[in-house]
């Protein structure tokens, strides 16, 4: 029973924090999907202390596990855009190859600027071993 609270509160800080994203975007009139406002001010949430990981974690990692669940009705609505995916496909396809490379790119450099770091940190640690 403590589990199922413990759960069902961190799944409830993380509700809250997607409905003030939603509320604000509405209210604000903002050119930003709700739930992506949400993400941003549970970064900011993250970021300055004022929630710790561990009040979310619980339940973040159920739905992160559950996540491919979450993508069938935006599957079943894509299947009623035919017409839009025909003429634009292209532009769709083109824009995810694009992204898909500066993502592998951005990745690719960001884990080789790690791995130099940390060979000259191991080697200025030998150094200073010696």
């Amino acid at each position: 029973m403590k589990n199922s609270a413990k759960f069902l509160f961190q799944l409830s800080i993380l509700i809250v924090i997607y409905l003030i994203g939603s509320f604000t975007v509405k209210y604000l009139h903002l050119q930003i999907p709700g739930n992506v406002l949400g993400i941003v001010i549970l970064l900011f949430l993250l970021w300055s202390g004022v929630i710790k990981v561990e009040q979310i974690e619980w339940a973040a990692g159920w739905l992160l596990r559950h996540l491919g669940f979450f993508f069938i009705p935006i599957s079943v609505g894509l299947m009623t855009l035919g017409n839009i995916v025909k003429v634009n496909g292209w532009i769709l396809l083109s824009i995810l190859f694009v992204s898909a490379f500066i993502g592998i790119i951005a990745a690719g450099k960001i884990t080789q600027t790690v791995i130099v770091k940390s060979e000259k940190e191991k080697v200025k640690y030998h150094d200073h071993a010696l």
